[in-house]
C-alpha cells in the first residue's frame, strides 16, 4: 500500500499552509513541514496551535533559508529526516514548497504509485531546460559561489574574478 510523505517547504501564509496539511492529510497521506525560521514566529505558532493534535503532521527543525542558499538545502535535509524518523511506514517522499497546488487527486496519485515499481524522479537538462532565465550558466557548475550574489555582491564578483583567474 502506498504511503507518501510530502515534505513542505514554506516561508509564508500559514493559513493556506493549514488547509494544504488538511488536504494531504484528509486522505491517510502524511506532511512533514519546514517553516523557514526568517518568517515571524507568530505564523509558525498558529500553524502549530492548529495541526500539532493532528498525528499525520510533523513539523521539521527551522533554519533561516535564503535564496539559492545551501540553508534550502537543509531545510529539505531537515524536512526527510523527520519524515523518516516520524513516519517509518511512508512509501514514498514528495517534495514541495507551500506555494504548489495539486493538479491531479490523491486518488490519482496513490493509483500512479500502486501500478508499477518504480520510481519517479522529475529530472531537466541543465542547458537545454529553459528554467535559468538570467545569469550564469556553466559558471554556476564549474565554480565554488560561496558568498550570496544578492547580499555580498562585492565578495561573490571577486571570489568568482579569483576563480577565473
Amino acid at each position: 500500500m502506498v504511503q507518501i510523505a510530502y515534505i513542505m517547504l514554506c516561508h509564508k501564509d500559514p493559513q493556506g499552509v493549514i488547509e494544504k496539511a488538511r488536504q494531504l492529510t484528509a486522505v491517510g497521506d502524511k506532511v512533514v513541514i519546514h517553516f523557514d525560521a526568517r518568517a515571524p514566529r507568530q505564523g509558525f505558532a498558529l500553524m502549530r496551535e492548529a495541526l500539532d493534535d493532528d498525528p499525520n503532521v510533523a513539523f521539521a527543525r527551522r533554519v533561516k533559508c535564503g535564496w539559492g542558499e545551501w540553508s534550502l538545502v537543509q531545510a529539505t535535509l531537515n524536512g526527510v529526516e523527520k519524515a523518516v524518523s516520524t513516519f517509518p511506514d511512508a512509501t514514498h517522499f514528495y517534495l514541495l514548497s507551500g506555494d504548489c497546488m495539486a493538479i491531479k487527486t490523491a486518488e490519482f496519485a496513490h493509483h500512479l504509485l500502486e501500478a508499477d515499481d518504480v520510481d519517479y524522479i522529475e529530472s531537466v537538462d541543465f542547458f537545454t531546460s529553459g528554467w535559468i532565465k538570467t545569469g550564469f550558466v556553466k559558471e554556476r557548475l564549474i565554480y565554488r559561489h560561496v558568498f550570496n550574489e544578492r547580499t555580498q555582491k562585492w565578495l561573490f564578483y571577486t571570489a568568482l574574478d579569483l576563480q577565473r583567474r
